[in-house]
C-alpha cells in the first residue's frame, strides 16, 4: 500500500476529518505537523505544496499533493463503505460536504478559529461575531430538522458526509455554540463517537514531525522535544 504523507495542524477540524478517516480505515501515514500559528503555512516553501496556504495536504507515493479537506475525504474513502457506490447516494453525500464547506464551516469553524485559538481574536473579529452565531445556528438548525428522522446524514450508515460534519460539530461549543436544544445533532454525534475506529481530535499515528520551512522538507524526529 502506497505511504501517505498528511501536513496536518492538530487543532484544525478540516485536519482532523483526514486523520479521523485515516483511523476509521486503518492506513498508515506519516504526519507532519504545520505550526499556522507560526506563519509556517505561510512560507514561500509551503506555498510551493500549497498555494492557498491551508492545511490538511495529502501527499501521495509519487509526490502528488491533492489539497482541500473534503477532497482528500472523497479520494481516501473511494472503494470503501464510508462512500456509497451508488450513484444517488454518492450525490448525496457530496451535497452534505458541500453543505459542511458553504454553510457550515463559515460560521462555526471560523467563529472557533478566532474567539478560542487567536489571541485577541474577538476584538480583531468583532463585527463579525453576530453573523458567525447566525450563519452557524442556521447551518445546526438545518441538520437538526434532517436528523429528525434519521441516524446518519446519508442512508442507514456512516460515510465521509458524516466525517464532515462531525469535525466542526463536535467542538461547535468552542465557538460559543450551545448544542444544548439540539438532541438529533447531539444523538448523531455520539452515534458517529460510537462508531469503530473512532479517535479524537489530539490523536496522532505515532510522533508528528515538524515541518520545516526553511528546508522544504520534514525535519528528523531527534529534533523532537
Amino acid at each position: 500500500m502506497a505511504v501517505l504523507t498528511l501536513y496536518s495542524t492538530r487543532s484544525s477540524g478540516n485536519a482532523y476529518k483526514v486523520r479521523l478517516l485515516l483511523a476509521k480505515l486503518n492506513r498508515p501515514f506519516r504526519l507532519v505537523e504545520v505550526d499556522i500559528f507560526a506563519g509556517e503555512n505561510r512560507t514561500p516553501e509551503f506555498l510551493l505544496l500549497n498555494p492557498e496556504g491551508r492545511v490538511p495536504l495529502l501527499e501521495l507515493e509519487g509526490g502528488h499533493i491533492i489539497a482541500e479537506s473534503n477532497a482528500i475525504l472523497f479520494f481516501l474513502a473511494d472503494g470503501t463503505d464510508l462512500l456509497p457506490a451508488d450513484p444517488v447516494a454518492r450525490a448525496d453525500t457530496l451535497r452534505w460536504m458541500f453543505f459542511e464547506q458553504n454553510n457550515h464551516e463559515p460560521g462555526i469553524a471560523q467563529a472557533r478559529f478566532w474567539l478560542r485559538q487567536v489571541r485577541g481574536g474577538r476584538e480583531l473579529r468583532t463585527h463579525d461575531v453576530d453573523r458567525w452565531m447566525e450563519e452557524g445556528y442556521a447551518a445546526l438548525r438545518i441538520m437538526e430538522r434532517h436528523l429528525g428522522a434519521r441516524d446518519y446524514f446519508v442512508g442507514d450508515a456512516l460515510t465521509i458526509a458524516d466525517i464532515a460534519l462531525y469535525a466542526h460539530t463536535h467542538v461547535a461549543h468552542e465557538g460559543e455554540f450551545d448544542l444544548t436544544g439540539l438532541p438529533n445533532v447531539r444523538g448523531w454525534m455520539a452515534r458517529v463517537e460510537a462508531h469503530p475506529g473512532h479517535v479524537e481530535l489530539d490523536w496522532e499515528e505515532g510522533t508528528a514531525l515538524p515541518f520545516d520551512p526553511a528546508t522544504h522538507a520534514v525535519a528528523p524526529k531527534l529534533s523532537l522535544a
